[in-house]
């Protein structure tokens, strides 16, 4: 999942930030319910139904449920307002817990892949499980699948990645019920190798999501700058400001889920410094209110003049 893909344009939500807080806060809450009931059921039915895979299936639950409340920390510390040693905010505590639940989902998977190969070492070990996981299984795939749309709409409303990655995890849920169940289907048709099979199955789908949650929040915390297409529609907007002739070395870096922005911006060489400043205070304001933008430090320069910064970095 590439959480670019936040939302179908490049302009920022009209949500404000409490409201982004109060929708998460809910999504994630309306998880820790389900997340709750489906793990007690999964676990305590694997083990009477004798199915591994259900069992793996429940820890993943489970794991569902430490993430719901690592996101609802990180988002209360993440609207903190700015101070002396965080003058951006707190915003990459959002990124800190996707990274967070990119490792939890890496240790579940392996602990599961661990599992599942134990298992598999001793196949005549294997027992047949009982009807009633089917039904578990089925009941967590519908259920998780349809927290996922729940949660990802909401993620996309209020564009938070962070949202993105416990929807996803979600899904994987989804997923890996779907594995199980047909693992139990198998198992159930007198092949009992299949359960444990799934649990391995299970196990890779959860690591390589793990490792694709952690590898993209490892990236935002170095600074890496937002898609170009987004980086175009800031640039549109700033030329688009009355008395803007030009822009240039437009640079973004990601604050958790909002930018930071860096700009050259030409104004006619004529004009006062006081022009020049009420027209790049004036592209600010409208940068800060069509995007989800949370600084723009701009830099002026004469229109069609020599750029004399902007040249020695390009002899650098």
């Amino acid at each position: 999942m590439n959480f670019t893909d936040l939302a179908d344009d490049t302009e920022d939500s009209s949500y404000t930030l409490q409201q982004r807080q109060t929708a998460a806060n809910r999504s994630t809450w309306v998880s820790v319910g389900i997340n709750v009931l489906l793990c007690s059921f999964q676990v305590g039915v694997g083990i009477f139904s004798k199915s591994q895979a259900l069992i793996a299936d429940g820890i993943h639950s489970l794991s569902d449920l430490v993430a719901d409340f690592v996101v609802l920390i990180a988002g209360h510390h993440s609207q903190k307002d700015a101070d002396e040693k965080h003058p951006y905010g707190h915003h990459r505590f959002e990124t800190a817990a996707s990274m967070v639940l990119g490792l939890l989902l890496l240790a579940v998977g392996v602990g599961m892949l661990w599992s599942a190969f134990v298992k598999l070492q001793s196949p005549h070990n294997v027992e047949k499980v009982h009807v009633t996981a089917l039904w578990v299984a089925g009941a967590a795939l519908v259920s998780k699948e349809l927290l996922f749309r729940y949660m990802l709409s909401v993620a996309k409303q209020v564009k938070s990645s962070m949202l993105v990655a416990n929807a996803w995890h979600a899904r994987s849920d989804a997923a890996s019920s779907l594995v199980v169940g047909v693992g139990i289907v198998g198992n159930l048709l007198g092949y009992p190798i299949l359960d444990p099979i799934a649990a391995l199955v299970v196990g890779l789908m959860v690591t390589r999501m793990g490792w694709s949650f952690t590898w993209d929040a490892l990236h935002d915390l170095m600074d890496r700058s937002v898609d170009e297409a987004e980086v175009q529609a800031i640039q549109d907007t700033l030329l688009s400001t009355p008395g803007v002739r030009g822009v240039h070395d437009v640079r973004t870096r990601k604050m958790g889920d909002m930018i930071v922005v860096d700009a050259h911006i030409e104004v006619d060489a004529l004009q006062t410094v006081e022009a020049g400043h009420d027209i790049t205070v004036d592209a600010r304001n409208r940068v800060m209110q069509r995007h989800r933008v949370l600084s723009l430090m701009t830099h002026l320069d004469p229109w069609k003049k020599p750029d004399l910064d902007h040249e020695r970095v390009q002899r650098g």
